[in-house]
């Protein structure tokens, strides 16, 4: 579905979008891999999650998958930017 059309996605495709993509994602997570730009780059980095890279590309639409990978990126910073705050504010959770 890598292609944009006029007609959304229906429920069932925008839910099997969300499953592969937190397939992918959890590969991802195992290899210690924040930033997806990196499989592209680097393949090798991420050989074992390929075929989730390729199936989660596929499932979505391209604008769905540069933000969901985007967004990826922008979670991880936050959370590591709010517990950088908290360390210096004295604050333990």
């Amino acid at each position: 579905m890598t292609t944009e059309s006029s007609k959304p996605p229906s429920r069932q495709q925008r839910q099997h979008c969300w499953k592969l993509r937190d397939e992918y994602f959890a590969c991802l997570d195992r290899l210690t891999i924040v930033d997806p730009v990196i499989v592209e780059k680097e393949p090798e980095k991420a050989k074992e999650c390929l075929e989730k890279k390729s199936k989660y590309e596929d499932a979505c639409m391209a604008s769905w998958v540069e933000y969901f990978n985007k967004r990826r990126v922008l979670d991880v910073k936050q959370r590591e930017y709010l517990e950088f705050s908290k360390q210096q504010s004295g604050k333990q959770p």
